[in-house]
């Protein structure tokens, strides 16, 4: 037996944002707080939510302190901020920062002390009300936070999360077309995050045959169209395409997971504040590489829902060939394939493994038990941009 957990209504596809006056109106809200990021603002996105919303007669109160990787002191300021102001609603808009700090404005407003005291890993509370209505609108085509009900945030050298289905988005609105306007390295950095949540969900110890199904379509459609969306974000069809990938990617980790790839990248993120996605990225075939051995029928299917012939392989040399892929994926969207390439010194390996070890919840889906010092290797071999396997 599966359990199975998905946001009540989504709406997907171009043009889908219209339907928002509509959800408002069943949601009877009236005083609306938007969480957004300040680029997303200035450049009038913000406009195609607030004019209709007041043509409704809703009062908006846009909140644009939103940082990318956001530290605990922030969701803390806008804890505090929609509790004294008692909106009636919380829409989140834009990538997967502004989204978990919508999630936790609508949820903790509705309850005592402080962010820190409901995080997973160190906190004492745990949540007891669903707090106020949620719609999330995400402008970028990878961190699936619109459907899960995990929100991530910053500490000194690493990352934690506050997990509970009452941040689980009442109302998710995927439209491609907000995704127009992400610059190139943003498209690439978030496509690989989507596709990083594809394939470990389809590699999980949690896998089952509906996350499957959804996992291995949405490789299908990422692999596919992220070189394009990268090169050209005007292209309709890619856009459409990262956009479903990563709406398909975010319910298949939800209910799987994600684990090693995610467990060594939150310390990238904490220690030296590189990007989500990117962290994702440069190490991926690093991870893949090194677990390879304990999914290689399953790494077998990932490289042909790559659309790359598997014809006349061995699982085993499928896998290898699985590994070398995803390297020329990240590539060829221009990332960094080693950790030096974001000037991260040799002599923080230690550091790093030391943080990740601590991500027990992501290292238990893991298809191979990573230990203290296979977590180490992982990192060596992402430092010196080749991949390792375990010593036998």
């Amino acid at each position: 037996m599966y359990k199975l957990t998905f946001t009540p209504t989504s709406f997907t596809g171009w043009r889908s944002l219209a339907k928002l006056p509509e959800e408002i109106k069943r949601l009877q809200a009236t005083k609306i707080l938007i969480v957004t990021d300040p680029f997303l603002h200035k450049i009038g996105i913000t406009n195609a939510i607030e004019k209709p919303l007041q043509e409704i007669g809703c009062t908006i109160e846009i909140y644009t302190e939103v940082v990318p990787e956001p530290p605990l002191a922030i969701g803390e300021k806008l804890v505090e901020f929609t509790r004294k102001h008692q909106f009636d609603l919380v829409i989140g808009l834009g990538g997967g920062s502004a989204l978990d700090l919508a999630k936790i404005a609508a949820v903790l407003s509705a309850h005592d002390g402080n962010v820190r005291d409901y995080l997973n890993l160190t906190g004492s509370k745990t949540l007891q009300e669903k707090g106020l209505p949620k719609i999330l609108i995400p402008t970028t085509s990878g961190t699936g936070s619109e459907v899960t009900n995990i929100a991530v945030l910053s500490l000194e050298t690493t990352k934690d999360v506050i997990t509970h289905d009452y941040l689980l988005a009442d109302v998710a609105i995927v439209d491609p077309e907000l995704t127009v306007s992400l610059p190139p390295n943003v498209t690439a950095a978030t496509g690989i995050d989507a596709l990083t949540h594809a394939i470990e969900a389809y590699v999980s110890k949690n896998a089952n045959p509906v996350t499957d199904a959804l996992a291995i379509k949405a490789i299908q459609l990422i692999s596919s169209s992220i070189r394009i969306a990268v090169k050209d974000g005007n292209d309709k069809m890619a856009r459409s395409d990262m956009s479903y990938g990563s709406y398909l990617a975010g319910l298949a980790f939800f209910n799987a997971g994600v684990a090693g790839v995610h467990a060594l990248a939150y310390p990238l993120g904490g220690q030296f504040h590189i990007a989500h996605g990117d962290s994702n990225a440069v190490l991926l075939p690093y991870v893949m590489g090194y677990i390879r051995q304990s999914c290689e029928a399953r790494m077998k299917d990932i490289l042909e829902a790559m659309h790359i012939s598997a014809d006349g392989l061995s699982q085993e040399e499928a896998s290898y060939k699985c590994i070398e892929a995803l390297g020329h994926l990240v590539k060829d969207v221009e990332i960094p394939l080693s950790l030096q390439g974001f000037n991260i010194p040799e002599d923080a390996l230690e550091l790093l493994t030391e943080d990740a070890t601590k991500q027990s919840r992501l290292l238990a889906r893991s298809p191979m038990v990573l230990e203290r010092d296979d977590i180490f290797t992982i990192y060596k071999a992402a430092f010196n941009g080749i991949v390792t396997e375990p010593s036998k």
